[in-house]
This record gives structure tokens, C-alpha cells and sequence, in this order.
């Protein structure tokens, strides 16, 4: 049955690189032909795995896998097919990977949640998923795309607020299969991403809970493990309360989903329902790697006197490092002479224990017991506790850790960190303040009031970057942990040309302005904070849609939430986050593409906990949004976390010029909301990007307007709800030249973003939602004057400073000076190809001069390959979305 196996694999490849092969290297019969040869066999060896699941004598966890009949319908990822024909071209026969490490991603921080990557020559893998997990990967340069097996020790949002952001990364970019371990429920969760993230055909998305036998590949096996906390009540860990509101309809009729958070569910706070969410399951996963037979020791061999560099010298160390003694020319040779000893495969162990709930169950599992000392197993070489401080300070735990042997070692992630992770988002912002440090305030850090636990064990606190290596050394390393060096932020900043010239021109200017404002329009609210000024899926620099109105001292406004808006808040409110998070009583989301709306659960979670924190009376926020968001929420709150009690929804169409008259219920919820914001009206029309996308404006008691685009390509209807607005937020996701592109894609270039803000007659124009191939600074259209700035990621701004904003323009594009030249330079090659093809059309020559060919090679050409590399899924998620 190996000889089998082995030539379906072989098949399966060669089918593989087929597909590879030009489109018209086969006619299409035979193309159709492959296909269901393929298909053929596929079945054939599914039919087979079929009958032999039952048989109970094959206890090898490798078979066992290869019998599955899910993983056998499965299409193996291209990479790994490869990696398994060069390792069987060269031989290679001491099973294990000789390079692996793991390595900290999100450090536990409140702004980063714990995760971890974990890397051989073979695999890649995630533990943990939360917000920000990609925008770290992107940034440090962890490839995302490489990744095809994802662990989650739980449903918590704090595990899988990144993952829907993940999977859609994953599928644009090529990956063909991805696996998730965990809870069962992890399959709902799939179910319930699809309500937004549209078709995920492209991507095969399977999920192997922990009821499912130990995962085995070519680097390690993987169990699972699940604890079960203790106590009946199993509700969020920071949540102050354990009930739950009933379920709203899956597809609720408009006026019919208020959602009222004084209502409880069925049955005992602690009651396991079928099918339904579970937060009292965790799953802890022990990795083993596989052995790696020792080294050949080839000075000792020609010490000894063996043949090497002869072809006879094969089969010998081949026994040798399989364990036996050889006889040559009839002396006996032990494999200790000449070769290193073999590696049995260090095991690592993977544990959340998120309350004092879990302890015991977690102190007491006879499974983990095995790799403590007097264990069945070797020890554990090192334990990862994602593992809150409340938790590390019992009795019970602490001994429990002293179990290990003193050779173990401890690496902790949790709040009680003090790193950086985002450093390109200091480092820019650092330069900016050096231009106005009111409009550009330096980030701050959330530091935990908690003390930290005093434990009886060695143990290392996460650092973002810092790295276990398992093999070949078995050490930590920490020369990965980025710096985050104000001074050298600023040093960097001072030697570009002409720049601290022009800083101090801005601030000339800027002080002139400051001294004629003091008696005018010098108010300190309202104040808009932008949280997330990029598209499509968070980067490096730039964060995706979130815009935050501090109507007032105790009243804020959300505009959009995507993914990470929270960690936003955190570094740009630090310490004070809670009190910030505190004031937000409403959240408008415009559509619900994931880049404008999954970092909604996390806020409101986060608020909650802040609300606890000061001691203020929960109430839940006001979320205008599209109806649709319910499915999401409503299958979200089912499988896996409460959610309903912390929101009221207004449906956008409510809020339009021309909708039908709402029944009592919303007209309260309406009115209740403009009131707590001190608005007289809030205005929503839909706009022309994709179904069921809206915009928005509200007014103030005092008089100010502000308008808020969300995507759209230019829209009357939101001129006419604009009209006469203090301050326009509008999209400009593409610069001018980009038309066509902008129509494919259904979004705003930079000239109509202005061109309707005009008609809006809009006092003041902020450019917004840029796309992310303008990572640091959007290109400048001619149409920009003394009413249009542009946003960044933790600007600050209030009405005084709207004048202030175009002269600070000068010194941001000497600081970025270089990035707008090879932006200029990819526009000018893109216009000369456009103008090549449109004469080829013509019938005109298609040849080009020596000169132009130069300029399309090179060190240009390079540059457009790398902003195509990164920004591809940038395009891909705007280009396939936009319709959904």
C-alpha cells in the first residue's frame, strides 16, 4: 500500500506542476482529461481511506493522518509537495528539521495579545490569531503566506480577532489550504466570517478540533489537549456581567433588532448548550519534534579509515547513523565514534490559563503531567503560559510550574509586558511631532497597574521578536527585538535635506496663526483623532479605517472600526485609554467590508471592561450600521462570545432622507442617541461602492457640520447631505490618473474626493482611506489648496487647526521627499506603458526607444516589482470585495 501511496503522490505532483505550464501548452481536451484522471483517483483513494478508518491496530499518528479521509480529499500546498521532493532527491533520511525556532509576535500587551510564530525549513505555523496579527507579520517581515496550519487555544475574541483579516490575506495571496486547531466551535466561527468576507473558494479552510486524533507533519507532532474550567460561570473573563440577552433574528427584519441589554437566556448562567458557545474550553497543544539522527563526523571517519568521497561510503553511514555497528576491512566501527548522538525530538507546550477558573483543571491534567518530572515523557524544554498575573500569583499554579525540572524554561506573555511591537508607527510619528507636536502627538504605552507575580522558577517575560531556538542550538536569541529609539527616530529625520528648515518655516507660521486663533475658533472640542487612514488590510504605517469625534469632555463618536482601531486607541491614549473608551456611546459602521468593521467586538469588549474599571454604570453603545452586520453578530454571540448586551442597532436606511417611518422603538433609539451627543440631526445615504454601503453627516447643537464619506466613488446624495459641512472626511484611496481603476474598484481618486467637497461647499477637506501603495504619503493632485489636507494614522486635529494644516504640507514632503520621487517615478512608467499600449491598439509601432527601455529596468523596474509584491492584496481584496 506504500508503493500506492507514494505514486499518488507522485501523480498528485506531477498534476500540480502541470498546472503550472502555460494555458495553451495543452489543448483543451486534455486539459479536461487531467482533471478528471485527478478527480479519478482522488476518489479512489478516498473510498479506500473509508474502509480502512475503522481499523483499530494502525496506532501510528502518521498513518493514521494519511487515512484520513478529509485530509485525503484535501489538495496538498504546492510548498510542501516541493519541500518533500528535495529532501527526497538529496536522500535525506534523519526525518526531523534541523532549524527550528519559536518566536514571540504579540507579546500579551493590551495592545498586542498574545501569539506566537513558529518556524522550520519545512512549516510555518501561528498560535493565536488577535487583532494586529497580520500588521506585525508584514511589518517584521514573518511570511504570512507560508502559513497553512493555525493553532487557538480558545474562542476568545483576545485569539481570533485577526483571523478573518488572516484567512482573507492568506487567500488572496495564494495559499491554497489552511487548518485551524482548537474548540469545535471554530467551524461556526468559519460559517459566520463568510456573512462578510464573501466567497472563500479560493482558500480551503478545514478545521480539526481537539476531538480529533494528533496532527503530524514533517516537522512535529501536535496534540491537543483541552481543559475545562471548574466553575459554572463562564463568562468573559473582563466582563462585570454573566447574562446574556436573547439571540436576535439571523435575517431581522429592519425595525425589529433592538437589542436591550437587561434581557438573560434560557437556563443557568453555567449550562452547556449544544451548538453554542463554550468559554469555559481552552486548548493547550504539546509539540514534538520529530528526531534527528546525528551527525556524520567526517574527519573521525578518515581517521578511522573509512572510504570517504567513495560511493561505498554511502551505505556505511547510513547504518551508522541509523544506530548499528559496521565492519570495514575487519574492524568493528560503533556509531558513537563517528557520528554526533541522535536528537529525540524536544517537546514544547502551548497553555492558556485565562482566570483562576482554569487552575486546577490545568494543575491537575494527567496529560501535561506526563512532561514534568517523574512524567512518562522526556520534560518539556520549554512551557509557554499565556497566563494573566492574577493567575501566575496562586499558590496552586506556582507549584504546578515548579513541577517541571529546573532544565525547563518559562517564557510569559501577558500585560505585564514592556515592548514595542509597532515600530515604523513610532518612527513616523516621532518625525511628524518634530513638525507640529499638537497635530502630531508622540504614541504612549499602556503600563498595568497589576504588580508582577513573584515566582519560584526562571522565567522569561515575551518581548516582541524574541525568539526560542530548538534546533540546532537550543538557546534564546534576542538580536530580532526591534529598537525603538526616539532619538534615533529624530537624528534620522534631522539629516534629510532642507527638512528642520522647513519645520521651522511651519512653525513660524504656525505660531502667527496660533496667536490669531487664541480669539477665535481656538475650542478644544470638537476633536477628531484618526485612528486608521489606510485600505483594504492593516500595514506597517498605516492602520485600516477608523476615525474617532471627540464631540465633547464626555462624549465621543466613532466613525468605522476595523481591524486594530482599539490598539490604536491604546498607543494613542495610553494610560488613559479606559477613560477614552469610556466616552464612546456610538459607532457609525459605513459598510461591511472587513477593513471598516471587525474591530468593532474587540472595542466594545475593551469598553466594557474600561466602564469596570472606573467604576461607571455600563450602558451599551448606540451602533449605526447596515442591517446585514446582525448575521455576524448574531452567529458570533451563538458560538462563541456574548455580545448583544453591549449594543443598541440603528439601521442606517433608518437615518436617510427617504426612509419609511420607523416604528416607536427606533424613534426612541434615534432620538436618544442625538441627545446624548448633543447632535439636532444624523444623516445616512447610501453611496456608490458596494451593497448596502452608507455615508453620513451629523450636526452640533453649536452649529458644526461634519461629513463622513466612508468608500465611494463620488456621490451626489452625499453632496446633498453634506452640504455647507465644517469638515469633509472623504476617501482618496487612488491618486489621479487612476480613473479607470477607481470605477473597477469602486473608490474616489485624490482630485474627486476635492471635486465633491467643493460642491459640498465644505469649509475644510481631510483626504482619507488612502490605498496602501501610499504607505507613508498619497501623491498631491493640483487640485489641492488652502481647504484639503491629508490624514495620518494618530493625527489629531480640531477646527483651529483646520487653517493651520496646508502649511504644514512643505515640511511633510521634504520629509517623505524620497517616497514621493518613486511614487512620481512608478507614475510616469505606468503613463508611458499606458500610452505604448493604447499606440499598439492604434496599430501604431509597439517598439520603444533604448532610452525608455532603460527606464523601465533596473532600479525602477525593481521598485514597481516590490510595491506590486506588497500591495497585490491590497488590490486583490479592493478589486473582489467591492460587489459582495
Amino acid at each position: 500500500m506504500n508503493t500506492v501511496r507514494l505514486k499518488l503522490r507522485s501523480f498528485t505532483f506531477l498534476f500540480v506542476k502541470s498546472r503550472a505550464r502555460p494555458a495553451d501548452a495543452h489543448p483543451p481536451l486534455a486539459r479536461w482529461d487531467s482533471r478528471t484522471v485527478f478527480q479519478f483517483c482522488r476518489t479512489m483513494a478516498t473510498n479506500f481511506n473509508n474502509n480502512n478508518t475503522n481499523n483499530s491496530n494502525d496506532n501510528n499518528p502518521e498513518t493514521r493522518q494519511q487515512l484520513d479521509p478529509r485530509k485525503a480529499r484535501q489538495k496538498e500546498p504546492l510548498r510542501r509537495l516541493k519541500i518533500r521532493e528535495n529532501r527526497n532527491k538529496r536522500g535525506f533520511d534523519d526525518h526531523g528539521p534541523s532549524t527550528v525556532y519559536l518566536q514571540v509576535v504579540g507579546a500579551g500587551s493590551r495592545d498586542n495579545a498574545a501569539s506566537l510564530y513558529v518556524f522550520s525549513e519545512f512549516n510555518r505555523y501561528l498560535f493565536n490569531c488577535g487583532e494586529g496579527t497580520q500588521r506585525l507579520l508584514q511589518e517584521h517581515k514573518l511570511k504570512a503566506a507560508q502559513l497553512d496550519n493555525i493553532f487557538l487555544t480558545s474562542l476568545s475574541w483576545e485569539n481570533v480577532g485577526g483571523l478573518s483579516g488572516m484567512i482573507l490575506t492568506l487567500k488572496d495571496t495564494g495559499v491554497p489550504e489552511c487548518v485551524l486547531y482548537g474548540p469545535p466551535q471554530l467551524e461556526k466561527y468559519l460559517n459566520a466570517i463568510k456573512t462578510f468576507s464573501g466567497p472563500l473558494d479560493d482558500i480551503k479552510l478545514s478545521v480539526r478540533p481537539y476531538t480529533e486524533e494528533a496532527y503530524t507533519d514533517d516537522t512535529m507532532t501536535v496534540h491537543q489537549v483541552p481543559i475545562f474550567a471548574q466553575s459554572k460561570d463562564h463568562s468573559r473573563k473582563h466582563s462585570p456581567r454573566s447574562s446574556s440577552p436573547p439571540r436576535s433574528p439571523a435575517s431581522p427584519k429592519e425595525d425589529d433588532i433592538h437589542l436591550n441589554s437587561c434581557g438573560d437566556s434560557p437556563g443557568s448562567p453555567g449550562e452547556r448548550r449544544t451548538g453554542t458557545r463554550d468559554a469555559s474550553l481552552v486548548v493547550s497543544f504539546i509539540c514534538k519534534l520529530h528526531p534527528k539522527k546525528g551527525n556524520f563526523l567526517v574527519t573521525q571517519a578518515k581517521e578511522l579509515g573509512l572510504p570517504v568521497g567513495t560511493a561505498a561510503i554511502g551505505p556505511l553511514v547510513k547504518a551508522l547513523k541509523a544506530g548499528e555497528s559496521i565492519t570495514f576491512e575487519g574492524r568493528e566501527i560503533r556509531p558513537e565514534q563517528v557520528c554526533t548522538p541522535t536528537d529525540p525530538g524536544p517537546v514544547f507546550i502551548i497553555i492558556e490559563c485565562p482566570s483562576e477558573e482554569f487552575v486546577q483543571p490545568v494543575c491537575t491534567n494527567q496529560h501535561l503531567r506526563r512532561y514534568q518530572t517523574g512524567g512518562t515523557e522526556d520534560p518539556a524544554v520549554l512551557v509557554v503560559h499565556m497566563t494573566p498575573e492574577s493567575v501566575l500569583n496562586t499558590d496552586q499554579y506556582k507549584q504546578w510550574m515548579e513541577r517541571f525540572p529546573s532544565t525547563t524554561e518559562h517564557l510569559i506573555l501577558n500585560q505585564q509586558v514592556f515592548t514595542v511591537h509597532n515600530v515604523r508607527s513610532h518612527k513616523i510619528q516621532t518625525q511628524l511631532n518634530m513638525i507640529h507636536p499638537e497635530i502630531f502627538p508622540q504614541l504612549r504605552s499602556y503600563r498595568t497597574k497589576e504588580p508582577q507575580a513573584a515566582l519560584h522558577v526562571p522565567n522569561v517575560r515575551a518581548e516582541c521578536l524574541l525568539k526560542f531556538q530548538l534546533r540546532p542550538v537550543m538557546e534564546w536569541q534576542r538580536d530580532a527585538i526591534p529598537s525603538c529609539s526616539t532619538e534615533e527616530f529624530v537624528k534620522e529625520a534631522s539629516e534629510v535635506p532642507n527638512f528642520l528648515e522647513e519645520v521651522e518655516k511651519s512653525r513660524k507660521i504656525c505660531s502667527t496663526d496660533a496667536a490669531e486663533l487664541s480669539a477665535g475658533k481656538g475650542d478644544k472640542y470638537p476633536e477628531v483623532v484618526f485612528l486608521g487612514t489606510g485600505s483594504a488590510l492593516p500595514m506597517k504605517i498605516r492602520n485600516v479605517s477608523g476615525t474617532l469625534v471627540n464631540i465633547s469632555s464626555t462624549q465621543s463618536l466613532l466613525l468605522d472600526c476595523g481591524e486594530g482601531t482599539f490598539g490604536q486607541l491604546c498607543r494613542h491614549y495610553g494610560d488613559d485609554v479606559d477613560d477614552a473608551l469610556s466616552k464612546i456611546s456610538t459607532v457609525f459602521i459605513s459598510h461591511l467590508h472587513a477593513d471598516h468593521h471587525t474591530g468593532l467586538l474587540n472595542l466594545l469588549y475593551q469598553r466594557e471592561r474600561a466602564m469596570t474599571t472606573l467604576g461607571k454604570e455600563f450602558s451599551p453603545i448606540y451602533l449605526i450600521a447596515p442591517v446585514q452586520i446582525m448575521t455576524w453578530l448574531n452567529r458570533y454571540h451563538d458560538h462563541c462570545e456574548e455580545i448583544l448586551s453591549h449594543i443598541n442597532v440603528v439601521p442606517n436606511t433608518f437615518l436617510t432622507d427617504d426612509a419609511e417611518v420607523p416604528k416607536q422603538k427606533t424613534k426612541s433609539l434615534i432620538k436618544a442617541l442625538l441627545k446624548k451627543n448633543d447632535l439636532t440631526k444624523f444623516q445616512t445615504c447610501g453611496v456608490r461602492h458596494c451593497k448596502n454601503a452608507f455615508a453620513c453627516s451629523f450636526t452640533h447643537q453649536s452649529g458644526w457640520k461634519l461629513a463622513f464619506s466612508g468608500d465611494t466613488m463620488p456621490c451626489d446624495a452625499f453632496v446633498n447631505i453634506g452640504k455647507d459641512a465644517t469638515l469633509l472626511i472623504h476617501e482618496a484611496t487612488l491618486e489621479d490618473g487612476m480613473e479607470e481603476e477607481a470605477v473597477e474598484k469602486r473608490h474616489s481618486t485624490t482630485s474627486q474626493a476635492i471635486g465633491i467637497g467643493m460642491r459640498m461647499n465644505a469649509e475644510f477637506i481631510m483626504l482619507n482611506h488612502f490605498s496602501q501603495r501610499y504607505a507613508k504619503i498619497p501623491l498631491f493632485s493640483e487640485d489641492f489648496s488652502d481647504k484639503v489636507g491629508i490624514s495620518f494614522d494618530h493625527m489629531r486635529i480640531r477646527f483651529g487647526d483646520l487653517k493651520i494644516l496646508p502649511r504644514l504640507i512643505p515640511a511633510v514632503k521634504t520629509l517623505f521627499a524620497d517616497d514621493i520621487e518613486e511614487m512620481e517615478e512608478r507614475r510616469e512608467r505606468r503613463e508611458r506603458r499606458e500610452l505604448r499600449h493604447q499606440r499598439h491598439q492604434r496599430g501604431g509601432s509597439s517598439e520603444v526607444n533604448s532610452e525608455q527601455q532603460r527606464t523601465t529596468t533596473g532600479r525602477g523596474a525593481k521598485r514597481d516589482q516590490e510595491e506590486a509584491a506588497t500591495h497585490d492584496v491590497d488590490a486583490k481584496r479592493q478589486k473582489t470585495s467591492f460587489s459582495s
